[in-house]
């Protein structure tokens, strides 16, 4: 890598480190400003479509996989 394209890489970064800075002042004001009750009431509905349609599995499945493990070890 030539110097010419250190100093690309290096102008690249600190635009990102800019960027960066600059992007979570944004998302900590969108945060300070988000009215949750108000998001919790959109998404109720389709919260309870999901739990109607896609009823939580008996388990985690944990126990399937360390069986798989296990006989795999073997």
């Amino acid at each position: 890598m030539n110097e010419s394209e250190k100093e690309d890489i290096r102008r690249w970064l600190a635009g990102w480190q800019k960027a960066g800075s600059m992007l979570e002042r944004l998302r900590a004001e969108a945060i300070r400003n988000s009215d949750t009750a108000a998001a919790i009431e959109q998404l109720s509905d389709a919260f309870e479509s999901a739990l109607l349609h896609y009823p939580p599995a008996a388990t985690s499945g944990l126990v399937e996989q360390q069986q798989i493990f296990a006989r795999l070890h073997l």
